[in-house]
This record gives C-alpha cells, structure tokens and sequence, in this order.
C-alpha cells in the first residue's frame, strides 16, 4: 500500500483533492467563548457573537497518534508523512513530534515552515510521490523540497488581529495601525514577518504580484491564491498573476479557514509561489536531516 500522507486544516486542500489523493487532514481548533469548533468539521457561527472572545489551538498529540495510527493501519506498514503548520505559529509541529515517538520510525514529520498552501502544496506533492509508488524517504524528501521553494506573502487590511493572537511583534502592529497602512507580511524562518507598509490595499497587492511573479520566475510554478471575505480581491490578484506568470503549472483560489482567518482578519490576501511546481516528477531532494524539519531557507 501507499505512504500516507497526513496534514492539518490550515493546509486549504479542498477535500475533494484531499480524497483524491488520500490525503489524511487533522482539524485545528477554535474556541469560541471556549467552545471548540474543530475546523473543516463543526460549523463555526457566522457572524461570530458580538464581542466573543475568539482563540486558536492546535491539535493535541492524542488526536495526531490517533490520525497517524489510522493512516499507518491503511499503508499497510509503508509509513506515514505528516506535514504541519509551522511550528512557530501553531504547537501542532510539537504535538505531532511527540505522537511520532510512538512509531519506531514509521512516521516521519516535516515542519512546512508555513500555512495555507505554503503547507497545502509540500502535502500535496508528497502524496502524489506516495500514489506513484514512492517509498517512505522520497515523499519525506519531496515534501521538503516543496516547502524549502514555497514563499508567502499576505496583505492585512489591520494587524490588530495578529497582534491579539501574538503573532507578530506589538510595536509593529501598532505603529502600522497607527499610520493607516496597509501591510505586507512573508514568512521568514516560519515566523509571519512585516515585510513592509504600504498606504493603500491596491499598492499592497501590486507589491505582492510583483514580489511573487519575480521569484517564480520563468520555469512552470503552482500558484495559490488566499482570501478571507474577498472574493472579488482575490480574483483580480490571481488574474494579475496570470498575466504575469505564464508558466503557471496549477493555481488555487480559496477561502482561508477559521483558524488562519482569525489571525489575519477580514480583507486579507494571501500570494504562495512555488517554483517548479508541486508534481511528482523530478522526486530528488536533498537527503533528509536528522531533525525531521525543512532545511533553512534564505529570505526572499
């Protein structure tokens, strides 16, 4: 039987591709007033209630043994390949690491250094790897070759909802809401990091289609295309794209998920590009390191 392939909800894989490839997601959580919804299974209330108080949570380690035992059981003993969301923004790296040491080594765990499709693309490529007939070690490999190319940038209308949830510096925050300007982050060693401040949305996401079609240069890339309530922003931007990457080899547009969108708030665009794609071919990889984690990464 294959390798399967685990991930978590932040990974924006419409569940009918998580199918089609056997694709294993986790929900993470978001507590309501304290009440669990668990993403992609609960319904979460629409408009949240006036003045709730609204937090995240990873997945536990007994939820993650209990996913990566199902996912072992149906590889018949091949093995299981869990990619997560960045352990910098979520401790589901960590609960995962912790249910793994249960497997004698049948499961292994990549940390994606990202979310939405920074971590949606890395799976995908690693499960079509698995569904070619690849062993445990090359979908590892080619799930970290994905994520080591993969750069994210979102534009927020406010970064009010990042600095409640702490994950970006308050003294930045601030000093963007202060302005009224309207940032652009990327990811950086897996932290979401204010990349620069621009006075209008339109030049915000200018920036990040120029950013983006610049690092996927002229060889075939899978594009995404994140929003959180903006769908008609979200059109203009992945239509920017396209005019500006013509090689694009696949493209999603999708709707961030409750956990992502309570960090990011409403209004925002998310760009992730990925040179060379996300396919199953050109499976080479740098051996794996023995931490189980994506090689570092420059800055972009």
């Amino acid at each position: 039987m294959p390798v399967v392939v685990v991930t978590d909800s932040s990974a924006c894989i419409a569940p009918e591709v998580a199918q089609r490839y056997g694709i294993r997601v986790v929900p993470l959580h978001v507590l309501v007033d304290g009440s669990d919804v668990r993403e992609g299974v609960d319904e979460m209330p629409q408009p949240p209630p006036q003045g709730a108080t609204i937090t995240t949570s990873g997945a536990s380690p007994g939820e993650l043994t209990e996913a990566y035992s199902r996912a072992l059981d149906e590889s018949a003993g091949d093995g299981v390949l869990a990619v997560h969301i960045s352990r910098q923004l979520s401790g589901t790296w960590e609960a995962g690491r912790q249910a793994a040491g249960g497997f004698g080594g049948n499961v292994r765990i990549v940390d994606s250094q990202s979310t939405a499709m920074g971590l949606g693309y890395p799976a995908l490529a690693a499960a079509r790897v698995a569904k070619a007939g690849g062993d445990l070690r090359s979908v590892y490999e080619r799930a970290v070759d994905v994520a080591n190319r993969g750069r994210l940038l979102i534009m927020v209308d406010r970064l009010d909802h990042l600095r409640r949830g702490g994950r970006i510096g308050t003294a930045a925050a601030l000093l963007g809401t202060a302005l009224a300007m309207k940032p652009v982050l990327h990811m950086v060693d897996g932290k979401l990091v204010l990349r620069e401040k621009t006075r209008t949305a339109t030049k915000a996401l200018a920036k990040i289609v120029e950013s983006a079609a610049e690092y996927a240069g002229h060889g075939p890339a899978a594009v995404a295309v994140h929003h959180l309530q903006a769908p008609e922003r979200a059109e203009e931007v992945a239509e920017a794209l396209r005019e500006r990457i013509p090689s694009i080899s696949e493209m999603v547009v999708s709707e961030i998920g409750a956990v992502i969108g309570t960090h990011v708030g409403p209004g925002a665009i998310g760009v992730l590009v990925c040179p060379g794609g996300a396919a199953a071919e050109n499976m080479t990889a740098e051996p794996a390191g023995p931490g189980d984690s994506v090689h570092p990464r420059p800055e972009n």
